[in-house]
């Protein structure tokens, strides 16, 4: 098999994701770790990759002497994707340059912090042809997969509602306090841009989009900080209306919360036809049920028989055999990967800058919307 070499900014000593979207890549032994700048301080960057069992010579101090060193390496050896696993602001920067530099990009979701910066992004994405992938990893489970090809087929008729809530309860006290990095960097506006809007609400909105297929036309936002001296939204519920679809114009209901105590990572999703609807619930990845206004109710298991070929696609384990978390980030990372080497299949995709561009003009609408008194807010 062909593997993509790949040099990875940020995912250090005591990074989550970071550590996440490295096991992902290996599960389809497509990628190869050469090099990375994985810290904010040269020296946690450089203990950090030798940890990783990087060489010292592609271990580099910052981001930009990444770029720059691998640039000078022979093509034959250089890294040929930058996979960006930092806080929220230190990504725009780096993949601006990375493309630049001829080199594709793989980039943690939200994509940035601004409309700006996301459209720049975009600009030089369209300037230099180069693959962006957005890790919204929720799209790659199988089951979402099969609820799409669904909703495209008409099992349930046309949209008229959708519902997609995100709820969390390890924010409801002030965590960042405690020294705890993930809480630190997340509930601080400066390198989150958003709180619960960008961390889980992106996700909320980009499933919805990725399901349904329907475009947002306006909004109606409450976003609340509820935890007392906390600088950022830990709560938000936002009304959607969609465009107009074949002469139907769905509505739909969008909660994203981290301080509902008892609620550990609860992205569930149904999805309102005239026919029938649709239920997924993220902590139970595996089934997906379909109810028919006429009929029984369907309970369908990943790795069934007679799914559609993108949810076997997305599927690397028999019935009864759980997959979730690390499995959709490989999916992702199939897409991007047959994306790069220009062999994409129809059955196999990745979210795209366009996705990334959409989250966070949801994420600069509702925070607009909600500054405004929460008047509808076109999207």
């Amino acid at each position: 098999m062909r593997r993509i070499r790949y040099g990875m900014i940020g995912g250090g000593k005591d990074s989550f994701i970071g550590a996440v979207h490295r096991a992902a890549m290996r599960l389809d032994d497509g990628w190869s770790f050469v090099c990375g700048a994985l810290s904010s301080t040269p020296e946690k960057s450089r203990a950090s990759g030798t940890d990783a069992g990087l060489p010292q010579d592609r271990v580099y101090a910052t981001w930009q002497e990444m770029i720059e060193g691998e640039s000078k390496r022979d093509p034959a050896e250089r890294m040929e994707c930058v996979v960006i696993v930092t806080p929220n602001h230190v990504h725009a920067e780096p993949a601006i340059a990375a493309m630049k530099a001829g080199f594709h990009v793989v980039c943690d979701k939200p994509l940035c912090t601004t409309l700006a910066d996301a459209e720049r992004i975009a600009d030089v994405v369209r300037e230099t042809g180069r693959v962006f992938a957005v890790t919204y990893n929720y799209s790659g489970y199988p089951l979402v997969k099969q609820a799409r090809r669904m909703v495209a087929d008409g099992v349930i008729g046309p949209v008229r509602k959708v519902l997609v809530e995100y709820n969390q309860g390890w924010l409801a006290t002030r965590l960042e306090d405690t020294g705890q990095k993930q809480a630190g960097w997340r509930t601080d506006p400066k390198r989150a841009g958003a709180g619960a809007l960008g961390d889980i609400g992106s996700h909320a909105e980009q499933l919805t989009r990725h399901i349904t297929g329907l475009e947002l036309d306006s909004i109606c936002a409450d976003v609340t900080t509820f935890v007392p001296g906390r600088p950022i939204d830990d709560d938000a519920s936002v009304l959607l209306r969609f465009k107009d679809r074949g002469g139907a114009r769905a509505k739909g209901v969008l909660v994203a919360s981290q301080v509902c105590v008892g609620h550990l990572n609860d992205l569930r999703i149904r999805i309102y036809g005239e026919t029938g609807s649709l239920e997924w619930h993220q902590e139970d990845p595996n089934t997906l049920t379909h109810n028919a206004l006429e009929g029984p109710t369907r309970v369908y298991h990943r790795g069934d028989g007679g799914l559609c070929d993108e949810a076997q696609a997305a599927t690397r384990l028999p019935t009864g055999h759980p997959e979730a978390f690390y499995e959709a980030f490989a999916n992702i990372y199939r897409g991007a990967r047959l994306a790069i080497l220009g062999e994409k299949s129809p059955a196999i995709d990745h979210p795209t800058i366009e996705d990334g561009v959409r989250g966070i003009r949801f994420i600069a609408k509702a925070l607009e919307c909600a500054a405004g008194g929460g008047a509808w807010t076109a999207v």
